[in-house]
């Protein structure tokens, strides 16, 4: 009977608990929860990841401008060098476009005000595109935990209604099912945190890509206004210095 009892005790109890077993004792509203996170959370990783490449490229081509841009001896010139529907390329080409345009104005505008409401139409029109889909991060950030909770909330709802009818409330019978339902609230928070950190990280990337590209329009319209006389100055690498050599004493 010993052995018997050990037997009995060596074998593990069976575990009912988990992901699978909390969707299918929430039903078809567990089931839409969980599907709305997933599709929360590719979301949230395709836009991180698309975003980064849209910016690590206009941030490449910012560093292009400096060693190719201004070193040509025109605008068309420098414009030609740079990437083709890129965003520098943009600003300069609607530059140039106003500058035409301001010729055929019948009414008399300044070429200044002109060419600066040009460059900050383009200007507002990239930092757009940038921005596109930060918004859904931010709504998927906000709205993740609640949706979570609220499988949670719905789980320990029909958890406790399944243990009323069977007439036992234990520990054991409770804990379960209860514990289980939380699993909705930490999927709603694994999916929440990443957009939130997403959102912040891209934002600040942005916020830095648009002051180059205002600081880089600034410099454009100071280039049309001048007529070219003006524009920024490109250091030069310096040529190494030639050690001095010591006066050789002649000796008599």
């Amino acid at each position: 009977m010993l052995t018997t009892i050990l037997a009995a005790g060596a074998t593990p109890p069976e575990n009912n608990f988990g992901l699978m077993n909390s969707l299918n004792e929430g039903g078809p509203v567990t089931w839409t929860v969980a599907v709305i996170l997933t599709i929360f959370l590719f979301f949230t990783l395709y836009i991180l990841f698309t975003k980064l490449f849209e910016q690590q490229k206009v941030i490449n081509q910012g560093k292009r401008v400096g060693t190719q841009f201004w070193a040509a001896n025109s605008l068309r010139e420098g414009a030609a060098k740079l990437e083709k529907n890129s965003a520098y390329r943009q600003i300069v080409d609607d530059g140039l476009l106003a500058q035409e345009q301001h010729g055929r104005l019948t009414d008399p505008v300044e070429a200044h005000d002109w060419v600066h409401g040009s460059l900050a139409r383009s200007e507002a029109a990239i930092n757009s595109q940038l921005g596109g889909g930060l918004a859904f991060l931010a709504t998927v950030g906000s709205t993740a935990p609640f949706i979570g909770l609220f499988g949670t909330v719905l789980g320990i709802y029909r958890a406790l209604i399944k243990i009323g009818q069977a007439g036992q409330a234990s520990i054991d019978k409770v804990a379960g099912p209860v514990g289980e339902a939380l699993i909705m609230t930490a999927f709603g928070l694994v999916v929440a945190v990443p957009a939130v950190l997403a959102f912040n990280y891209l934002q600040r990337r942005n916020k830095a890509i648009a002051e180059n590209l205002s600081a880089f329009s600034n410099d454009v319209l100071g280039y049309i206004a001048s007529d070219g006389a003006v524009k920024p100055t490109i250091a030069a690498r310096k040529a190494p210095v030639a050690p001095v050599k010591p006066a050789t004493t002649v000796t008599k």
